[in-house]
């Protein structure tokens, strides 16, 4: 039979749709303070450290690994123009991340309920964490190893001076597959939360992620062990976070009526 008292208990949502078109334009407004905040972050970083600081930064791992006065050597054209500017968006995007989510989440805030915004902003921000982190860990460490593991196969006969564009691509797409590897705690803090599985399901798939992780990494990073290793282990320890994670993430994100049951029950 039907709580008589749910009659009296009100959508916090209801009354608040808005027609299409003032969506569209919220959209607008949104895509707009995106463009503005990435326009900042470029020209903060045209400032300093300038495109050419930004190659010289990225570069460091692989120099490390050449001889002294050995240089990255650009083949194409443009190269030397192009290159840089790509560093700069990618950086700016970057750098920008944190406020590009943020306006993501306020526009779908209006569509949602108290209880989904009081844990939003700190997905928002351990997400961000997250992909700094996994981007850090590329530059200081995974590079490092990848590189000297690969320049021990090198032939002395052999000077390896690796192409900027092609250098550049590389890195990226290792910045790329990090960063989004991990987000496995969010991911699986949000599976739970949405009771898509449960925490004794995700303990049982231990062994099955495990194997996911390392097919992931082989796909993701070039053929060596050092970046497979890399990113496998940490995918590993991180389903670990998210899984000690979702039982409190999935306790205090209740609608405020089910914890309330809980506690009865």
């Amino acid at each position: 039979m039907a709580d008589p008292t749910d009659k009296n208990k009100e959508d916090e949502l209801a009354g608040t749709e808005q027609p299409f078109v003032q969506h569209l334009m919220e959209l607008r407004d949104r895509l707009l303070y995106c463009i503005y905040g990435l326009v900042v972050a470029g020209i903060l970083l045209s400032i300093w450290p300038g495109p050419a600081g930004l190659i010289d930064m990225i570069a460091v791992p692989i120099r490390a690994h050449m001889p002294p006065d050995a240089k990255l050597i650009a083949i194409g054209v443009f190269s030397p123009f192009f290159v840089p500017l790509k560093v700069l968006a990618m950086t700016a995007v970057l750098l920008a991340l944190p406020w590009l989510m943020y306006q993501c989440w306020m526009f779908v805030a209006p569509g949602l309920y108290s209880h989904e915004k009081k844990f939003a902003l700190p997905l928002i921000f351990f997400g961000s964490l997250l992909a700094y982190g996994g981007i850090a860990f590329v530059q200081f460490f995974v590079l490092d190893k990848m590189f000297g593991f690969i320049q021990n196969f090198t032939p002395p006969s052999v000077n390896a001076t690796p192409d900027i564009s092609s250098y550049v691509e590389a890195i990226l797409s290792l910045y790329i597959a990090f960063g989004v590897a991990f987000q496995v705690p969010i991911v699986v803090m949000l599976l739970v939360r949405f009771e898509m599985v449960t925490i004794e399901k995700l303990k049982s798939f231990r062994g099955y992620f495990i194997v996911v992780a390392f097919v992931v990494a082989a796909v993701l990073t070039p053929p060596d062990v050092v970046s497979q290793l890399a990113l496998a282990i940490p995918m590993c320890l991180l389903y670990e976070v998210g899984i000690i994670g979702a039982r409190y993430f999935a306790k205090h994100s209740k609608v405020p009526e089910e914890s309330a049951d809980s506690a009865q029950s």
